[in-house]
């Protein structure tokens, strides 16, 4: 099909297009990163302190800057940080530091042999280095009246906006459900509390984090929320939100349950946003397929962070992580390896929550907590709220969580990275230094 021409004689495909640096062209490079999150934030400021001098544009489909999200369902949804604390950098720090930030744009095709971005459908932006860091969407509920207004998900800063609001309008007395019981869903409860309303939880397994930390840490979960006031119904699932008045009503369980509720949010996980990837023809499994230096199929084209499906030596495979460590390490990585840096992404995943008077922070990777040859000890009474729990298929360390006990995830880290067998009488005795058995 012919383009229109425009009255200068170029068509409009080439107003359209902005060129980076053409084939063979003097001009400065262009590195361009896709996201709006922490991962992408790190990543431009890792390539301007690296000392990169060309040309940086950040594209984000959101109105914000880039900004991190454990806030958003912690300390500012609590209303206890002030809304600045999520954003990687001001707005005066791109600007000094020369990143193009283009907010509200949608990066909507991918040419990896042209080496060229489709924004919005219409604008075209050539690059030279590209990084995917378009992280994860929520999934959504499929049962009758899931639209209603009063239905609620947390995965944006307007989301989080919008829920604080509701949280501090509703005042005590009002009624939410919280659907899924894993980190977003509890943190969610705990801010439910926080801001005087009654809590249900909906999750069908028989306890919290049940896939993440077990039955028996599970069960310590369920105690945490139910001393704070949250009522848990495990084994049931939502068949349908049930509207009155242009709001909700109430939810209707599998069980037959039907539940009060002027509020519902829905935490039931999140899906890696691969389309832009998937559609390029670069390599998807588990979220963009990349090698240790957080290279895709596609050359000159990276991706980090929720959707990077990334292989970690440590492991001697691929693992996609959806967790903070993993968006900040992995933008630093991700710009050391546009820059050409002999880096290895090698990455231990690490995470941390919130809730109520207690902190933890978990370090490492178990992929099935229920396999037969794994188990669980402690160094501490979990009774006590203070304590570490080691997860050890054999006499390796797998992963540790410490909760209220500080500044010792790092030899945690350390010894599962090592893979070396551990004394596991040495590991649960409280007066052995754990970073004697890192060694």
């Amino acid at each position: 099909m012919t383009e229109p021409i425009t009255p200068d004689g170029e068509t409009e495909r080439d107003e359209a297009r902005e060129v980076g640096r053409p084939p063979g062209s003097n001009t400065p490079e262009t590195f361009v990163v896709v996201g709006g999150g922490l991962t992408a934030g790190r990543a431009v400021e890792t390539l301007r302190s690296d000392g990169y001098e060309g040309r940086i544009v950040l594209l984000t489909d959101e109105e914000e800057l880039p900004y991190e999200r454990p806030p958003l369902s912690k300390g500012y949804l609590l209303g206890n940080d002030p809304r600045s604390v999520v954003f990687c950098h001001d707005e005066s720090w791109y600007a000094q530091n020369r990143v193009e930030v283009r907010r509200g744009v949608r990066a909507t095709m991918l040419d990896t042999t042209e080496h060229l971005l489709t924004l919005d459908g219409y604008h075209e932006l050539r690059y030279d280095q590209l990084l995917l860091a378009t992280g994860s969407r929520v999934r959504t509920l499929d049962v009758p009246g899931a639209q209603l207004p009063g239905v609620r998900y947390l995965r944006t800063l307007d989301d989080s906006d919008d829920l604080l609001a509701l949280l501090r309008a509703a005042g005590g007395g009002r009624r939410m459900v919280v659907v899924g019981a894993g980190w977003i869903g509890l943190e969610v409860a705990a801010a439910g509390i926080s801001h005087g309303l009654s809590v249900t939880v909906v999750e069908p397994e028989p306890c919290p984090l049940r896939r993440v930390l077990g039955d028996e840490l599970g069960g310590f979960f369920t105690a945490l929320h139910t001393d704070h006031g949250v009522d848990f119904r495990f084994g049931a699932s939502v068949e349908e939100i049930r509207g009155e008045r242009g709001g909700v009503a109430g939810v209707r369980l599998s069980d037959g349950t039907e539940l009060p509720a002027e509020l519902v949010v829905v935490g039931i996980g999140v899906r890696p946003a691969v389309e832009l990837a998937v559609a390029a023809g670069i390599a998807v499994d588990d979220g963009i397929v990349t090698d240790e230096r957080l290279r895709t199929s596609a050359q000159d084209v990276f991706a980090a962070g929720d959707v990077a499906d990334s292989y970690r030596p440590w492991l001697g495979r691929r693992l996609r992580v959806e967790h903070w460590s993993n968006a900040q390490d992995g933008g630093v990585a991700a710009a050391h390896s546009m820059l050409g840096h002999d880096h290895v992404y090698d990455q231990v995943p690490f995470f941390f929550s919130d809730q109520y008077d207690l902190g933890l922070e978990y370090s490492g990777f178990v992929d099935d907590v229920a396999a037969p040859d794994v188990r669980v000890v402690y160094r501490g009474d979990p009774a006590s709220r203070e304590f570490i729990a080691f997860w050890l298929r054999g006499d390796r360390l797998l992963a540790g969580m410490n909760v209220n006990v500080w500044d010792v995830s790092g030899h945690i880290e350390a010894i599962v990275k090592a893979g070396r067998p551990v004394d596991v009488a040495r590991l649960t005795d409280p007066s052995v230094p754990l970073e004697s058995l890192a060694g």
